[in-house]
């Protein structure tokens, strides 16, 4: 299926270009998130009246998420959880606590932001996370895990 992308997708392309993707993808994550439409005719000529106040969307997007990574790089973030001797916790730290932990410092982030390569968190530690709020911006976060 051809899009229009409406904005900037990671590993597809940027604002305005005209890719071939699976139907699937298109249908049911694109469309509806509203990062591309179809590219018809009439939809390509729309996207061309429209291509400035995108362009200018896109950038507002950018600085706020720039604005706010400053933010979030002073924010340090502990968690408590119950551990064994050897340092391993009974359980783990998910994306999700971690989300919950800087919504209780007055940051709000998603949880699906959150990248954590190694998987969830399972020792006592300090460990660099990467949280991604826009396509173009990541910043690495530090986040503790302490024994109770």
């Amino acid at each position: 299926m051809q899009i229009i992308l409406l904005e900037k997708v990671v590993n597809l392309g940027n604002l305005g270009d005209v890719v071939k993707v699976k139907e699937g993808y298109a249908r049911n994550f694109l469309i509806p998130k509203g990062k591309a439409r179809r590219a018809t005719p009439a939809a390509m000529a729309e996207f061309e009246v429209k291509r400035a106040e995108l362009e200018k969307i896109q950038a507002e997007k950018l600085a706020e998420a720039q604005a706010f990574g400053e933010k979030l790089k002073d924010i340090k973030v502990t968690i408590t959880r119950k551990a064994g001797l050897d340092g391993r916790l009974f359980g783990s730290v998910t994306n999700h606590d971690i989300a919950d932990a800087f919504k209780e410092k007055g940051a709000e982030v998603e949880k699906a932001a959150i990248r954590m390569p190694d998987g969830h968190l399972k020792a006592i530690g300090e460990f660099p996370l990467e949280v991604a709020l826009h396509t173009d911006v990541v910043v690495t976060v530090s986040v503790t895990v302490a024994a109770e």
